[in-house]
């Protein structure tokens, strides 16, 4: 199966990436350019995997959004809010219907390179606070791609049941190298440590028993999740 990967150089889509290439031939990595504050930090990662792999790598450039959309995680949007993923003041990092857009663009890109499908690395972690994360869109759009192609493009989503810590262990087993990844929405020299990604990463290496590799600002401890 010829596949496309959606790899925005952050811990998940990497290790989706060396998943799916040691099943799948993948005729390309996917990044977009969207205009977030972390874009710049993200998208080498993405191309320095892509490229060891003797992948081709793409970026299409999305940054209509930056001018268009409201979201603190863009540029020109406000400050990111620290505490835990999962708090409700991490809502103002959602762009709208984010991946809606990315997934139809690539779903167009993947036909084009005559793939069958394509690979997304949307997590259940993500579930609380993207509504285009969770698994109803998810199912929506997948339909949307098979009705709307010749190829009848699949949707690939080998981490929608598995947890963040799990992703971490599986990208060690595969022999991921977590310090070539970025999770940090400040998008700063290094990581910042108490944004929301940067605290979903560190727990994640937490419990997942595994030395975390990132070089963090500030390490506090990790607040507790909502509801926990």
């Amino acid at each position: 199966m010829k596949t496309v990967v959606l790899l925005s150089g952050g811990m998940d889509s990497v290790t989706a990436f060396h998943l799916v290439r040691q099943e799948q031939e993948i005729v390309a990595a996917l990044s977009f350019d969207y205009g977030s504050k972390h874009n710049a930090k993200e998208i080498p990662f993405a191309k320095l995997h892509a490229e060891r792999a003797g992948i081709p790598h793409r970026v299409i450039d999305l940054t209509f959004m930056n001018d268009c959309f409201e979201s603190d995680l863009l540029k020109s949007g406000g400050d990111i809010p620290d505490g835990h993923y999962a708090e409700a003041n991490m809502k103002k990092t959602v762009v709208p219907f984010r991946n809606g857009i990315m997934l139809a663009v690539a779903c167009g890109l993947a036909e084009s390179l005559e793939a069958d499908a394509l690979t997304i690395a949307a997590h259940s972690g993500d579930h609380a606070i993207y509504p285009d994360c969770r698994e109803p869109f998810m199912q929506g759009m997948a339909k949307a791609m098979e009705e709307g192609t010749y190829a009848r493009i699949k949707l690939s989503r080998p981490f929608i049941d598995m947890d963040k810590a799990g992703i971490a262990k599986l990208g060690v087993d595969l022999g991921v190298d977590f310090a070539e990844t970025w999770s940090c929405y400040k998008g700063g020299e290094i990581h910042c440590g108490t944004c929301g990604t940067c605290v979903e990463r560190r727990e994640a290496f937490i419990l997942a028993g595994l030395k975390d590799p990132t070089v963090y600002l500030a390490t506090p401890p990790i607040p507790d999740a909502p509801g926990s």
